[in-house]
């Protein structure tokens, strides 16, 4: 822990001996010891149950005339702390409190207030003591990571495993490359089903697992067709002209949220609410055809 994030949670006294006498000291304003229980965390035994997390924020705020006017608009509130805690838990479901830290101190440092932002967040039960990350973050830093790309106009498109088959697919496949618009493919199951378990939670990850043995079977028919499951990389293509085809297990598994159905339909459905797309065109023998699609 570096000296100024030592001071930041640390005692005034300590803060005060890190700042030069001739340095004006910024204001600074604090939660402490928040306690959420949430499901958060990268191993198997953290899935499915839910954790204390004990979250400490320090925020160092620019001169305002808060004090004077004694009016509640000219200061940053608590509950803009609070409030970034509780909609980065409820964003998606998350590995690592690395990540977490890092998205509350940017939701944090969104408002004008703001200068720097110290976070620290523990785990409560995961040991005989907490377990926890601490990290200071700037305007700045912030400003310079943040992604100033606009979104594009994405298309869902739902391919039934007829259409792998159809003669079409790589004129298909040659338009959507050509095309300027975003693309993401959605595929359902193969014909061939997985085993059917008595555990409901087991059963799902099979299911999902099912559908992206499907998607590695697009990529064999077709290269062009590049299989993606994170966030990240659906970003990422999106933005080169890379035509995806969506694993599902990461984005359902990590929502707060998430679906229950895994029919095709309703899962395309879900993705394309959660992407901004505004509609799923579904393409095989009883809908679109591959020569038909807008």
């Amino acid at each position: 822990m570096t000296d100024e994030t030592a001071a930041a949670f640390g005692s005034l006294d300590l803060r005060a001996a890190s700042q030069p006498d001739q340095t004006p000291t910024p204001d600074r304003i604090s939660v402490r010891d928040h306690q959420v229980e949430v499901e958060i965390g990268a191993f198997q035994s953290e899935r499915d149950t839910t954790q204390r997390l004990s979250f400490s924020v320090v925020v160092e705020v620019a001169p305002s005339q808060g004090a004077q006017t004694d009016d509640v608009d000219d200061i940053l509130s608590y509950d803009t702390i609070t409030e970034a805690i509780t909609a980065e838990l409820a964003a998606e479901r998350l590995n690592l409190l690395e990540t977490l830290a890092e998205r509350i101190a940017e939701r944090i440092l969104a408002e004008p207030q703001p200068l720097r932002v110290f976070v620290r967040i523990e785990k409560l039960d995961r040991g005989p003591g907490k377990l926890g990350v601490e990290i200071m973050r700037t305007r700045e830093t912030v400003a310079s990571q943040r992604d100033t790309h606009a979104a594009p106009d994405l298309r869902v498109i739902l391919l039934e495993n007829e259409a792998f088959a159809d003669p079409d697919l790589p004129l298909f496949l040659d338009r959507l490359g050509a095309d300027s618009r975003a693309f993401v493919l959605c595929v359902g199951p193969a014909v061939t089903r997985v085993p059917q378990v008595a555990d409901g939670d087991a059963q799902r990850h099979i299911d999902l697992l099912e559908i992206e043995q499907n998607a590695w079977r697009l990529t064999a028919i077709d290269k062009r067709c590049v299989v993606v499951g994170t966030r990240t990389e659906l970003d990422w293509g999106m933005k080169n002209n890379q035509i995806s085809v969506w694993a599902p297990s990461k984005l359902v598994l990590d929502a707060v949220d998430g679906p229950r159905d895994f029919t095709p339909p309703r899962l395309a459905q879900w993705f394309a609410r959660l992407m901004g797309a505004e509609t799923v065109v579904t393409v095989g023998p009883a809908h679109s055809a591959l020569a038909d699609l807008p």
